[in-house]
């Protein structure tokens, strides 16, 4: 079958002498069905499913806007064009408000005219289908891999717990100093490991969660924070000053809200400087009339002046020398704008950090 007999055109008109030239015309380049009643139409939209749909506008009963109004509804994608002898404005707009037309023929119609609007009406109409389709199949192949990502990482974080729990209670029983700096290391490398696993979990539920709005308690939220990073590596020789409005009726993403809070705590952690006795971390809770401003600051290493408009990029690591997977402030800025929130860097080199997030009240 030529490309042509593959393209299927339908007509609808109610004077039978046009319909017995467009069929007499085309029959032989095209797979053509021909009609004059519009019921008859619609019923052959599922039975022939044609990529081209022609129609006379003055119809009895349901008109040439109507009829194509309805074949958008049931195919959307298929080309629609309207045959006319009126060139009354008033239709022709509600013709292309109402019908979504891709073109006008006035009668009587040019042979040459309806071939040419058919060819590029199907070139048009397969572009159309194509992109359709890639788009779905991005889409399942992106839904696969978001599913993928995340049954691996929760496969890969079970035997890393297991191999923390071993050199925990590895700790209880009495070792050489060679032994005991090589538990040290395994559990430094793990807790990296289970760090980085659970910046990629974070960023998956970001981006797939729903938003569920719920009372913020922020001196428990904070506390829940400071309790799941108590084994990081230097944690007990961290000061933390801690002060927080009252907030009451404040209503966010808890799930949202913790994320952005324990990267960025993670990082005021990660980030002193080796040189300083007193590593200190500073949290502020502001509340304001429709919102509230989330501090946290630090005494470390701070951010170069060339990299800190680029550390909310995907994988970009403002120190090479300290070990990250530099996702973790890319998730927050995601899950701040989920929130639609902001956030804000100042940074001195050797002189410290400060984070400030402007969350509003999603209180309705």
């Amino acid at each position: 079958m030529s490309k042509e007999k593959e393209i299927r055109v339908l007509y609808l008109d109610d004077e039978p002498a046009n319909l017995n030239a467009f069929r007499a015309s085309f029959r032989r380049e095209f797979e053509v069905r021909i009609t004059s009643n519009g019921e008859e139409a619609l019923e052959l939209l599922g039975s022939f499913k044609p990529q081209i749909v022609f129609s006379d506008q003055r119809m009895p009963g349901m008109n040439g806007t109507e009829f194509l109004a309805k074949v958008h509804a049931l195919r959307p994608h298929t080309i629609r064009v309207l045959i006319t002898a009126y060139t009354d404005a008033d239709e022709i707009i509600k013709a292309v408000n109402i019908g979504r037309i891709y073109r006008f023929i006035s009668k009587p119609w040019i042979e040459e005219d309806l071939r040419q609007t058919i060819l590029n009406g199907h070139d048009i109409y397969t572009t159309r289908q194509s992109l359709v389709e890639k788009v779905e199949e991005l889409e399942k192949t992106n839904e696969e891999l978001n599913k993928f990502i995340y049954s691996a990482s929760h496969d890969l974080r079970a035997p890393l717990m297991s191999i923390l729990g071993v050199v925990k209670l590895s700790e209880l029983d009495p070792m050489d100093e060679s032994a005991h700096n090589l538990f040290q290391m395994i559990e430094s490398s793990v807790v990296r490991m289970d760090t980085f696993i659970s910046s990629i979990i974070e960023y998956y539920q970001n981006s797939r969660s729903v938003q569920e709005l719920q009372e913020i308690d922020f001196a428990e939220l904070v506390d829940e924070v400071r309790e799941n990073l108590k084994f990081f590596e230097g944690a007990n020789e961290i000061q933390f000053d801690v002060q927080i409005d009252p907030c009451p009726d404040f209503v966010t993403d808890l799930f949202r809200l913790r994320i952005v809070l324990s990267n960025l705590m993670s990082n005021a952690m990660k980030y002193q400087r080796l040189d300083v006795h007193e590593h200190r971390v500073g949290i502020q809770v502001l509340c304001k009339e429709d919102s509230v401003d989330l501090v946290v600051e630090d005494n470390g290493t701070g951010i170069a002046d060339d990299q800190q408009a680029l550390v909310f990029n995907m994988f970009h690591r403002a120190d090479a020398k300290k070990s990250g997977s530099g996702i973790g402030l890319y998730i927050v800025k995601e899950a701040l704008e989920k929130l639609s929130g902001s956030i804000e860097l100042r940074s001195i080199p050797d002189q410290g950090t400060t984070f400030t997030c402007s969350i509003p009240n999603l209180k309705k």
